[in-house]
């Protein structure tokens, strides 16, 4: 656990050469970022061959509005150990570009496939929203998810992460879809004549943007509590982690599936649906995703005073890094300082101290991976290398937030018992910023 002064890393085995070619990270980086640029052009002309120049322009405009909303929110959601910027751009951009043409090529196949062999246009088309749309479109999305978690294994680490990355990659599918369904209603507009609030496109925006805005995010972050709990599992279960990642996925697809299937229960049925299980499931998933932040906050105040005691903080910090509010002074007056190269630091300061605290977390319960003395170290090296910038800002916040504590005035009646002893000279100021000697020299 902490310790005063940790051992020196472990060097590096030598290697008889070089990484292969296709194992280089610039290798990699470039053919992902080929195959997304590739996927939004392709999406891009189908989705304007399909909705026309204008219906394509007028579909655009209305789908982006809901998205700084959800992004905000998720954004919010990890705001307690928020992970890597780049991990929530490649979600947003899979899920715009690379699923929503999977589930385009897929559902048209598949659907066509069907009127072929039962000559049914209509039941192919209910086949096509119930069945295959929700196993297409929620394998698509949490490729995005998995591709994350094999590669970028670090960053997902426990429920909150799976939630946010699977959420993130649903709002960018729900976008691209948004636009589709509403350029095409805007054309059936066009051709009879309606407009106002009895036209297609407001029917279509008030159900797909109004009501229901978090459908998509609601299905795929089922996927993401599986990889979430997957990430919580100790080494000695990877047969029972091996499960919570396909469950997740399937019970997304049952949600997916009956909320398509809503339109075929009824002339209320989708109303029904809605106010019996889409409602009450958001405000579950959130209730839960809200329980897991303020579980991290505890997690943080509980944890990192054992670093206090060794030197690594000061004993301020577990608790100004413990509260939501003094991370939000800590960093507005490092901006008020030294800019927002400043905020940015204690921001990063604070993340990882909170993966500092949950790793010790997982370390007390069995659940630490074999490098967790590695870890424990880069995160603390980390940390100590952010302190110029980050303590005075963490102090003040502490001291900000603190509970007022009202003056003692003396009783009026004589004082018994024996007088409180004096302070020993010798002893550390609670803000003494190392009550022992410095643990480490970078």
């Amino acid at each position: 656990m902490a310790t005063s002064s940790p051992p020196p890393p472990p060097s590096a085995p030598p290697r008889s050469g070089g990484p292969h070619w296709w194992q280089r990270r610039w290798v990699r980086f470039g053919a992902l970022t080929t195959l997304l640029a590739l996927s939004g052009l392709v999406i891009l002309a189908l989705v304007r061959e399909q909705t026309g120049t204008e219906g394509f322009l007028v579909g655009l405009g209305l789908a982006v509005l809901p998205v700084p909303l959800l992004l905000a929110a998720f954004r919010w959601l990890d705001r307690v150990a928020p992970g890597p910027w780049r991990n929530l751009v490649f979600c947003f951009a899979w899920g715009a570009c690379a699923a929503a043409l999977i589930a385009i090529v897929a559902n048209s196949f598949a659907t066509r496939w069907i009127a072929t062999a039962t000559a049914d246009p209509a039941g192919a088309d209910t086949w096509g929203a119930t069945v295959i749309a929700p196993v297409v479109e929620e394998s698509a999305k949490a490729a995005a998810v998995l591709l994350v978690f094999l590669f970028r294994r670090r960053d997902v680490t426990g429920l909150l992460d799976g939630v946010v990355l699977a959420g993130v990659t649903a709002t960018g599918f729900a976008f691209t879809e948004n636009i589709l369904y509403l350029g095409n209603a805007f054309g059936t507009d066009r051709l009879t004549g309606d407009s106002g609030i009895a036209s297609v496109t407001a029917a279509t925006f008030f159900v797909r943007i109004v009501m229901s805005p978090f459908a998509h995010p609601l299905f795929t972050a089922l996927t993401g509590l599986g990889f979430g709990l997957a990430a919580l599992g100790g080494r000695g279960r990877r047969a029972r982690r091996a499960l919570f990642p396909p469950a997740g996925l399937l019970l997304a697809m049952g949600t997916h599936a009956l909320w398509n299937g809503s339109s075929a229960l009824g002339e209320y049925g989708f109303f029904a649906v809605y106010a019996v299980f889409m409602v009450p499931a958001f405000a579950l998933l959130t209730w839960l995703a809200v329980g897991v932040r303020q579980h991290d906050l505890r997690t943080v105040r509980t944890e990192l005073p054992a670093y206090a005691v060794a030197g690594w903080l000061t004993p301020a910090e577990p608790y100004a890094l413990g509260s939501m509010r003094a991370r939000r002074i800590a960093r507005a007056h490092a901006r008020r300082h030294g800019g927002r190269a400043a905020a940015r630091t204690v921001a990063e300061y604070e993340a990882y101290a909170t993966s500092l605290a949950v790793l010790r977390h997982r370390a007390g319960r069995g659940r630490a991976g074999a490098d967790f003395v590695v870890r424990e170290r880069e995160l603390l090296a980390e940390l100590w290398r952010r302190r110029g910038t980050a303590r005075p800002a963490l102090d003040h916040a502490a001291r900000s937030t603190a509970p007022q504590v009202l003056p003692v005035t003396a009783p009026p009646w004589p004082a018994y018992g024996h007088p409180a002893p004096a302070p020993c000279p010798h002893q550390p100021s609670a803000y003494r910023p190392y009550p022992y000697p410095h643990p480490y020299r970078p």
